[in-house]
């Protein structure tokens, strides 16, 4: 696993992604305050689906199909307190997981900032009777996915539906719908390719470490493109890349094309 993950709140941590597929048990996070105050950050579990556009929301209840880890995770330690510039480990652990059935199991673990402490002395200011001044202090938080997988994989992608938008001529987008069948989730890493009439590659669009996860069976996903004027985006031909490698599930690599018009 590789990436960080960049928060609001100049929080970043390594690795991006956890996946627990038999070989071990314990995982170290590394968590960095790149901003220049001391940061104390709560850290938690929480649930979440995703949605077909691949946005995320908050559930309590798992989906058909969808089953949650935290019953078999711990973290520690649940609060953690960053001087400026400096990093620190959180320490995640698979436990009480030895019979679980075969399958994809997924919370996502949630580092909240607690906001600063209001200075000494400092009170609210009456503005008028009816009225008092507010200061509004944002709270800032990041979670990355964490998943146990038991048993062998299933899995496989596929793509279809490519298309091109050009509803902005000036930022041209490629549109196109990453199909996931079996019992875990897929997660791997997307090109787009141009090639021209006369056989010219070039890479229009890359982007890494897009998922769909269980119980989704479809994602549509939307890439901006190289909009370079050696790209005419009206003739020749698309050639759309997903290399999936998901843990248990050995590496392997979806293609389609689209005949440009």
């Amino acid at each position: 696993m590789s990436g960080k993950v960049n928060a609001q709140g100049n929080l970043m941590i390594y690795p991006k992604r956890v996946v627990f597929d038999g070989t071990k048990r314990t995982q170290d996070l590394g968590l960095a305050n790149t901003g220049v105050d001391t940061a104390t950050y709560l850290i938690s579990f929480i649930q979440i689906k995703m949605n077909e556009d691949g946005t995320f929301k908050n559930v309590e209840q798992p989906d058909s199909g969808q089953n949650f880890a935290s019953n078999y995770l711990r973290v520690y330690p649940r609060t953690i307190t960053i001087p400026p510039k400096e990093s620190q480990a959180v320490k995640l652990q698979v436990a009480n997981a030895g019979n679980l059935p075969p399958g994809e199991y997924r919370s996502h673990i949630y580092f909240r900032a607690v906001p600063p402490p209001v200075p000494a002395g400092e009170k609210q200011i009456v503005k008028d009777s009816a009225s008092l001044e507010v200061k509004l202090v944002p709270i800032f938080g990041i979670t990355i996915p964490v998943i146990i997988q038991i048993g062998e994989s299933t899995t496989t992608a596929t793509i279809s539906d490519i298309a091109v938008d050009f509803n902005d001529p000036a930022k041209p987008q490629a549109l196109m719908y990453l199909n996931r069948t079996g019992n875990m989730s897929a997660y791997g890493d997307l090109t787009v390719d141009y090639v021209s009439s006369n056989g010219q590659k070039i890479r229009a669009a890359a982007i890494k470490g897009v998922a769909v996860y269980t119980p989704l069976q479809r994602r549509k996903v939307r890439l901006d493109l190289d909009a370079s004027s050696k790209i005419d985006y009206h003739q020749g031909r698309l050639e759309v890349s997903y290399e999936s490698s998901n843990g248990k599930a050995p590496v392997s690599l979806a293609k389609q094309e689209l005949v440009l018009k």
